[in-house]
């Protein structure tokens, strides 16, 4: 039986990407591998309580909500993610991984919409991207970038333009909260005529909770 190191369950609001807005419920699974700067989420690193598949199914059921995201830390780092990912689908949910992009994306249920945030320069992680990835992204997709400054917005500008990913998916920029001032990376993004989703976080917006609730 699949088991998890589970940090949280709760329900919220999509606080990001493309489903930003819709009760949701969040699988927040512990652990992470790398060490971003600007970490919104680093109690998930450590602690957490181990739950077998089936107590989690259970519980995420009880919240009677379709959308469900399975995020961390990085939840790929526990070898059972992906089996979670499968039962939720089987469960009948719509599921969205949330992921860095650094580990491998190969072999997810296809029925999972992933959405990888490609580490920028400013992260401290840059050299953690598995470029290997981007060509496993399908139009269901969304490959987001965080941007702390104009530094990580030219970079992110050059990803897109070198690998074309305005045409294998979604793409969506987002500033570092509390770093990046909206209003710059809006006019960038608009000056640039960059196709892609600007976005800020919804849930830090409503409450100023990383958690979103």
């Amino acid at each position: 039986m699949a088991r998890l190191r589970v940090t949280e369950i709760f329900c919220s609001l999509q606080g990001e990407a493309r489903s930003a807005g819709r009760p949701t419920v969040f699988v927040r699974l512990t652990g992470c591998p790398l060490r971003c700067t600007w970490c919104d989420t680093a109690y998930a690193f450590s602690g957490g309580e181990w739950r077998d598949l089936d107590g989690i199914l259970e519980q995420v059921a009880g919240f009677g909500v379709g959308h469900v995201t399975v995020t961390g830390g990085e939840p790929l780092a526990q070898a059972d993610c992906r089996a979670l990912l499968a039962a939720l689908c089987d469960a009948g949910h719509a599921v969205s991984l949330e992921t860095s992009g650094a580990l491998d994306i190969a072999d997810l249920d296809p029925r999972v919409t992933v959405v990888m945030d490609l580490k920028a320069p400013g992260s401290g992680e840059v050299e953690r991207n598995r470029y290997a990835n981007l060509a496993l992204l399908r139009a269901t997709d969304q490959v987001k970038f965080v941007l702390a400054d104009r530094a990580d917005y030219d970079w992110a500008r050059g990803q897109i333009q070198e690998h074309d990913l305005a045409a294998r998916c979604e793409v969506l920029v987002q500033p570092v909260w509390d770093a990046l001032p909206p209003a710059e990376l809006a006019q960038w993004v608009l000056e640039d005529r960059l196709p892609v989703r600007f976005q800020l976080q919804l849930h830090k917006l409503l409450w100023g909770d990383a958690r979103g609730r």
